[in-house]
């Protein structure tokens, strides 16, 4: 059966039409002879693809473009400085306008046009078509690796040793060659050997050692020996249990080097989920940090067939078979070098080299398998998107590495740039990130939404002790902040005056104290971000851009930059990926699918579930709800598994709701919908208190931000326990009155809150609502609260 699509490539093309008779990319036969043809007669192509009018000034950059790409392209080279162009691609406002497109444009596609100026190249066109990509030619040898691409026949795979075909752009970033990581890492190391890679969290002396590149791959190098010869076998895993360290990401490297998956497990799984993690993927090597997770696996080390060592890096085991960090450097530094060289040579760039568990709620988790051109290839997108500088760029590592998003940024981004990255404290997540920023002083800065909401919590208590001329001289500072990037989101970069001043009054001292000032990419991910809070940021002259992707994706698929923001977007898509909007309604809004290089290859062995993921014409299905504009920007409205149908058939998207609730009374920290075949919508929600620093569990007190409110309405309360034993109604009544606003503000009667319940503590991880990565687990949280759910239906 027909049905409407949007396409986007991004973030050159935006298409409508028929799904039958879209640009589609084939697969066949005739795909692979073709490709093997292009691949040929690559280096000497000279022909120039031009549409419409040609005259010399066109034809003249036109030409000079291609030469540097194709500079660009053989160099590795991913933001290119030159003294005579740079070229940025922008949407056309006339969809006939032919300059810089790379054939006749149809009627229902939205073209680009270059743009010149300082001589750095922004921006490559990406094409759709099949004639617009080749399979890059396989080595049927398979021993010239580690960048070789072996022989494969579908796209997709969930076997542990399968291979995906690899379609190459034939021009653009999206035409670079593939690179494994092992060969990425080793380029890296001999271009930068003195360039420090690593600077570790404090020690008991307070002091942070450092490694170099030279030093980071001569250790994973080391570490990949021990792996071999502790009986590491060709595409097992060696599963690693720990927080943030060079350590972690050596073994993750070492593995991927010695012909292994590297399978991040999360710190705070049970030891049952990490049995299962391990058993999965064959672990023959179990790396933990410390002696709380080692008890986790000594468990279950029965159970784990497949197992052969374990190794402690951060002291030393009681354990008389459990390897010290120390151990395993002294068994490889004795191994030589022929076995690595041997199993490195078999290693193709379309096989898996990471496994990523999904932190799902239902069922066990599925493990995404990523392979090396996966991740390099989205590094590299990433990094030409945000105009990294080699060499120049600082990282701090403290979102879990097991997460796709922290990987892709802390190694992946960070290999590619040569970028140094500090360790922070195992307790950043519950407020000491801010000691290894001002140290650190990053100039790319990645916060889940929950650490950005934190910093404004804290922003806001030091606000409210200010006195009445600091807080007179902060507003008008902020209003002059707001206004100048309201205007620069609409096309007018013009730095008045009064933002000039308050940059130099109170944004550099700001951005100081919380160890930004050297902060050019301030980046938010993994779940929406209030536009409250952005917005309050940016009146501080900090622009925090969003970043969408997902494990399946190898990190990022859109991003906003400095130079493309809308607020409310997650971006647009990066350079070569592809979007569609399928199955759109009359607003346009639908699923969205993910095209590209970056896709990954399948769930390791779960067929069944890597069919429901990638349809049969290569479309990553995410499973959420979004639109495009028509100047390529995405907006997510929410997950379709999550869309609440009510029992009188109205589609609620919980996400939006509970925004407008939360916009409504900022002192409330959690809103949740429930009404999922139900008669009317209700929802919980928590207040604001204070977090144990050690665990990380919520407090019974309130914040300072909540103590004052509750002080405002006439509240003598001073615990949520207080507040829910004696129904405080100054209380429930705003509580009420802030859905009542939010009730006004939606589109049906549907979707209007009838009920609420205040739960007795915040979300969190120790107490099992939030996942590792700070998002909410619904799930959870209805089961754990279903008495108070049905009590509000009665």
């Amino acid at each position: 059966m027909k049905h409407a699509v949007h396409v986007i490539q991004s973030p050159i093309k935006v298409f409508t039409g028929d799904i039958n008779n879209d640009s589609r990319e084939q697969t066949g036969s005739q795909n692979v002879n073709s490709a093997d043809q292009s691949i040929e007669n690559r280096g000497s192509e000279n022909k120039e693809v031009l549409c419409g009018d040609r005259n010399k000034k066109s034809v003249d950059l036109r030409r000079e473009y291609h030469r540097t790409l194709r500079l660009a392209t053989a160099l590795n080279i991913f933001t290119l400085r030159s003294d005579f162009l740079q070229t940025r691609f922008e949407f056309s406002s006339s969809p006939g306008h032919e300059t810089g497109a790379s054939r006749v444009p149809s009627d229902n596609m939205t073209t680009v046009q270059p743009v010149q100026s300082n001589g750095v190249i922004k921006g490559f066109a990406a094409n759709d078509k099949e004639k617009d990509f080749y399979y890059a030619k396989c080595n049927e040898t398979g021993l010239d690796g580690p960048d070789q691409v072996l022989p494969a026949h579908s796209a997709v795979t969930t076997q542990p040793n399968g291979r995906v075909q690899i379609k190459i752009n034939k021009e653009g970033i999206g035409s670079t060659p593939p690179i494994s990581v092992p060969g990425l890492l080793t380029k890296t190391a001999n271009t930068y050997p003195d360039q420090i890679a690593f600077v570790t969290r404090p020690d008991a002396d307070g002091e942070r050692k450092t490694y170099t590149f030279k030093e980071y791959e001569t250790q994973v190098r080391i570490v990949a020996k021990a792996f071999l010869k502790l009986g590491l076998e060709r595409h097992h895993s060696v599963c690693i249990l720990g927080f943030n360290s060079p350590e972690w990401l050596i073994s993750d490297l070492a593995a991927i080097y010695a012909g292994g998956l590297a399978a991040g497990i999360y710190t705070t799984n049970t030891p049952e989920a990490c049995q299962y993690c391990a058993e999965s993927s064959r672990a023959n090597i179990i790396v933990v940090e410390d002696k709380k997770q080692l008890e986790k696996i000594l468990q279950i080390r029965k159970n784990l067939s497949h197992l052969k060592a374990i190794i402690m890096y951060d002291g030393e085991s009681e354990e008389k078979d459990v390897l010290s960090w120390k151990d395993v450097l002294k068994i490889g530094e004795k191994e030589p070098d022929d076995k690595l060289n041997a199993v490195l040579r078999t290693i193709g760039v379309n096989e898996c080299c990471t496994l990523v568990y999904t932190s799902g709620t239902v069922g066990h988790p599925k493990a995404v398998m990523l392979s090396h051109d996966n991740l390099v290839h989205d590094a590299k997108n990433i990094v030409h998107s945000y105009e990294l500088v080699a060499t120049e760029e600082v990282l701090v590592s403290y979102l879990p590495l097991s997460h796709v998003a922290a990987q892709i940024v802390d190694i992946y981004c960070c290999m590619t740039v040569a970028a140094t990255v500090y360790f922070a404290d195992k307790n950043a997540l519950k407020g000491s990130l801010i000691e290894t920023l001002l140290v650190a002083r990053p100039t790319v800065f990645i916060g889940v939404p929950r650490v950005w909401e934190k910093i404004f919590e804290k922003m806001q208590t030091i606000a409210r002790n200010n006195g009445p001329i600091k807080n007179w001289i902060s507003s008008w500072a902020k209003a002059q902040g707001l206004y100048y990037y309201m205007n620069k989101i609409n096309g007018n970069d013009y730095k008045h005056w009064g933002y000039v001043f308050a940059k130099w009054l109170i944004f550099n001292k700001v951005k100081t104290a919380l160890g930004l000032d050297r902060c050019k990419v301030c980046i938010t991910a993994a779940a929406p971000l209030s536009e409250e809070i952005k917005q309050y940021f940016l009146s501080l002259d900090i622009l925090i851009l969003e970043a969408y992707g997902m494990s399946e994706s190898s990190g990022a698929h859109t991003l906003g930059t400095n130079t493309h923001y809308r607020l409310g977007s997650v971006g647009r898509g990066l350079p070569s990926f592809s979007t569609k909007v399928d199955n759109p309604d009359a607003s346009n809004e639908g699923e969205m699918c993910m095209g590209g290089r970056h896709i990954f290859m399948g769930y390791l062995n779960d067929p069944e579930k890597t069919a429901e993921a990638i349809d049969p014409d290569g479309w990553l299905r995410t499973g959420d709800a979004g639109k495009v504009d028509s100047d390529g920007y995405l907006f997510i409205t929410g997950r379709l598994k999550e869309l609440i149908i009510t029992a009188g058939g109205e589609n609620v998207p919980p996400v939006h709701i509970e925004q407008l609730v939360l916009a409504e009374l900022p002192v409330l920290s959690n809103a949740l919908l429930i009404g999922d075949k139900r008669k009317y919508l209700t929802i919980l929600v928590t207040l604001k208190t204070e977090m144990n620093n050690k665990t990380g569990a919520p407090e019974d007190t309130f914040t300072p931000e909540a103590s004052q409110w509750l002080q405002s309405i006439g509240s003598k309360a001073t615990t949520v326990s207080e507040v829910i034993r004696t129904h405080d109604p100054l209380v429930y009544d705003e509580i009420d009155k802030a859905i009542k606003r939010a009730n006004a503000k939606v589109v049906s009667n549907a979707q209007k809150v009838q009920k609420f319940k205040l739960l007795p503590h915040d979300f969190s991880v120790p107490t099992g609502e939030l996942g590792p990565t700070l998002k909410v687990k619904r799930n959870v949280v209805h089961k754990m609260y279903e008495d108070l759910i049905e009590d509000m239906y009665k």
